[in-house]
Parts: C-alpha cells; sequence; structure tokens
C-alpha cells in the first residue's frame, strides 16, 4: 500500500511536506499529484484534512492559466445543479468512475502507442501478419477436423 505523504498547512498559510522536511507551494503539489504521489493537506492547529479544499484551488488555477479548460461553464452550471439533488451521490460515483475508466483507457492507448513506435516497422508488420494468420487458420478449420494439419486452436503446431 502506497504511504500517504501529509502536507501541513500552518497558521501564516504556508504548506509544509513532512516527508521532504521543506515549505512547498501549490505548484509543488500539483507536481506531487501529477507523479502519482497520494497526498494529504491537514490544518497544523486543528488536524482537520483540508485536502478537497487545497485540490479544488489547484484545479481552479489550472482552469485560468493552465491553457485548454477541462471544465467548460456549462459543465459546471450541469455539476452545481446537481448540489442537493437526491441523485448528488450517485453523480460523485458516476464521475469517478468514469474519469477512472478514462485514465485506464488513456494508459493503455499510451502503452500501445509506445510500443508500436519502439518496434520497427517490419517488426510491426510482421507482427500483425503471424497475428492474422493464427486467425485466419482458426476460422477456416472445418468442424470436426480442428487437429488434423497438427495444429491446435490457435494455429500453433502441437509438439506430440
Amino acid at each position: 500500500m502506497k504511504a500517504i505523504r501529509i502536507i501541513k498547512k500552518y497558521a501564516n498559510r504556508r504548506l509544509y511536506d513532512t516527508e521532504a522536511s521543506k515549505h512547498v507551494t501549490l505548484k509543488n503539489i500539483r507536481e506531487m499529484i501529477v507523479d502519482g504521489i497520494d497526498i494529504q493537506i491537514v490544518e497544523d492547529t486543528s488536524g482537520e484534512d483540508i485536502t478537497r479544499a487545497l485540490l479544488l484551488q489547484i484545479i481552479v488555477e489550472q482552469e485560468q492559466t493552465g491553457g485548454q479548460p477541462i471544465l467548460t461553464e456549462l459543465l459546471l452550471a450541469q455539476l452545481i445543479r446537481f448540489y442537493g439533488n437526491p441523485m448528488q451521490g450517485m453523480m460523485a460515483e458516476y464521475l469517478q468512475k468514469s474519469v477512472g475508466t478514462f485514465v485506464s483507457q488513456q494508459r493503455t492507448v499510451q502503452t500501445q502507442m509506445q510500443d508500436m513506435l519502439s518496434n520497427t516497422p517490419i517488426d510491426t508488420m510482421r507482427e500483425l501478419v503471424t497475428k492474422n494468420m493464427k486467425s485466419w487458420e482458426t476460422m477456416f478449420v472445418p468442424v470436426g477436423d480442428e487437429n488434423t494439419d497438427g495444429r491446435d486452436g490457435n494455429g500453433e503446431h502441437n509438439k506430440e
């Protein structure tokens, strides 16, 4: 299990990274999050968890200065309408799962692109042709004759 990095917010509004033993900015916290570090931000005096409030502050800064906004005015208005709605809990769960799925698919595409770019075009074509040939051989084996040519269901030669 990943350890959660504790950031303390002092009365003077400064943020302190307890693991690195140094003061940090919202920009530093954003970088930690981008790097996959789980954080928790607490008020030093009360111990109150204020993580959500500071994450929202980071989002506001990103929306204003980070290029193309993710949260359009229409989307924000629709989200505001859900507060107090009996379906508010379902909306939160839906958004969390939807973003999780999107991030997972994004990782898959990035991995596939890296694999594709790391191979030479000939390697990529050879792999594609091999996969296609296995699929064709499997599809066109007559029913009942699956193993007459010494191949298994994946088009591989049996070792028997």
